[in-house]
């Protein structure tokens, strides 16, 4: 992999470096590092009711957990990701990655509520450094392949995602779930040490003042229409997303299934992880709305499949293939058509649409216990499918042909 020569003249304003071929070691590398990044947002999210227990919180707000670390991610989104466009990209990574090995390793030694959302606030915020990672692959990729190395790097990603809840859930029965962010961190830091090899440098071109690129941010929205739209897209299916993977859980383990149980439930997500690619390559072809519409339905359809699989788990675990593969391909879809938009600012608008999205996913997780609670199951299905029904209804108006 070749970096990017260190010429600069002192004093000189600084420029863009010319793009470098992106090669095997580094596109693998960048799929290792934003599947271990991405994970540390999800081991949570089926041990809620375990964590919940053992730090005294009431049922009812087990969700919040997970919410808190999605909320980390989503200022983590607003204030660190777009430093991208004007902050060297290898340098504002490894030290976003080492913030988040020491976040890691305070929250497996948490102690009270307030340790725990704090040390939850933080690995969220600083796991966005998948974030830096992900537009800068883009920028380094030949036009004409972006969509597939982004596809490939998203693989990563989301297999971290799709792995995180059944590999915490599994591990939780022998080392804890405190055992399971300790690993995290001991897994981040080897991810780290690689990096400082393989990690190209990229100077950003961009002169803006700190306080103006995240005042920018806003005013993206406004202005990129189709910006604005595939986050909203995104936010809704992510949303969904949230509901179900968080409600899920709780249902199995309520009905006594056992943590390892959960984990094999779980692991029908990584079926999710096939629609990356598949999806760069249909962007690619500029099949984007035909393969827009199948992953919002797909969103749709789980929650069908979901109430009428409550008590039926290979109908939950049919469930969970499906909104993973919307919801993945759906990202690929969006991610290559807000990239196609301006070079100069990919950080900014990665970080505009993923903050949006978050934030639909963090009302979700916010939304699950307490509709739980309260209206059951039945509850839960038509909270999660009339989401993205009203998403793909606003698709069908807004982008009519």
């Amino acid at each position: 992999m070749r970096t990017t020569p260190d010429n600069s003249t002192p004093g000189a304003a600084p420029r863009a470096a010319a793009p470098a071929s992106i090669g095997f070691a580094a596109t693998m590398l960048f799929a290792v590092a934003c599947g271990a990044l991405a994970a540390n947002l999800y081991y949570a999210q089926p041990l809620v009711a375990l964590i919940g227990d053992s730090m005294g919180l009431s049922v009812s707000a087990e969700s919040t957990i997970f919410t808190a670390a999605q909320l980390g991610y989503v200022i983590g989104l607003v204030f660190l990701v777009p430093l991208g466009d004007i902050v060297e990209n290898r340098g504002l990574i490894v030290a976003t990655m080492a913030l988040n090995v020491v976040a890691l390793a305070g929250l497996a030694f948490a102690q009270g509520l307030t340790a725990l959302f704090a040390m939850l606030l933080i690995v969220g915020l600083t796991s966005t450094a998948a974030q830096v990672i992900v537009p800068l692959a883009a920028s380094l990729a030949p036009a004409a392949r972006r969509g597939t190395v982004v596809g490939n790097v998203m693989t990563g990603l989301i297999t971290g995602i799709m792995l995180a809840r059944p590999v915490s859930s599994f591990l939780a029965d022998y080392v804890g779930w405190r055992g399971v962010f300790g690993l995290s961190a001991a897994v981040v830091a080897a991810v780290l040490v690689a990096g400082l090899f393989i990690i190209p440098r990229r100077e950003p071109g961009g002169q803006h003042k700190y306080h103006a690129l995240i005042g920018s941010l806003g005013k993206l929205m406004v202005e990129q229409p189709v910006l604005r739209r595939r986050s909203l897209y995104q936010a809704a299916m992510f949303s969904s997303f949230s509901i179900f993977w968080t409600a899920a859980p709780i249902i199995l383990l309520r009905q006594g299934y056992s943590s390892s149980q959960v984990a094999l439930f779980a692991l029908a997500g990584v079926a999710g992880v096939f629609a990356a690619p598949i999806a760069g390559r249909l962007a690619d072809r500029n099949y984007i709305r035909p393969g827009t519409i199948l992953s919002i339905g797909l969103g749709v359809l789980c929650f069908v499949l979901a109430w009428f699989g409550e008590n039926t788990f290979w109908m939950l675990v049919l469930a969970g293939i499906v909104i993973d593969l919307g919801v993945q391909g759906n990202m690929v879809l969006s991610q290559r058509e807000i990239f196609q938009l301006d070079e100069a600012i990919r950080s900014r608008l990665n970080s505009a649409y993923m903050t949006t999205f978050f934030i639909g996913g963090a009302i979700g997780s916010a939304l699950t216990s307490p509709v739980l609670e309260r209206f059951g199951w039945t509850g839960i299905c038509l909270l999660g499918g009339l989401v993205p029904l009203a998403a793909l209804a606003w698709f069908a108006i807004a982008e009519r042909r």
